[in-house]
């Protein structure tokens, strides 16, 4: 199963909407809180190439977007594949 890592802050409703979609499909994920670790988000910036609100989600390393951008994926039927499953 790939790696998923989602950059988030604690108060976010797109944050919840992100990791409800990620739990329905069974996958588990690493959680950063930008918002306790201000450093950290400076690393998701880098990594999301220069996006800065959260979520910020990726896939083996690959940036996939925030929430709108994997529940689209999830709509096409392309997140699946990209989760393993």
């Amino acid at each position: 199963m790939p790696k998923v890592e989602m950059y988030m802050t604690r108060t976010c409703p797109y944050c919840h909407a992100a990791r409800t979609l990620l739990d329905r499909k069974g996958v588990s994920y690493e959680t950063i809180d930008v918002g306790a670790n201000p450093d950290r988000r400076a690393e998701m910036t880098q990594r999301a190439n220069g996006r800065r609100t959260v979520p910020q989600i990726f896939i083996d390393g690959k940036p996939m977007g925030g929430s709108d951008e994997i529940h689209a994926l999830d709509r096409q039927g392309k997140l699946d594949a990209l989760l393993g499953l």
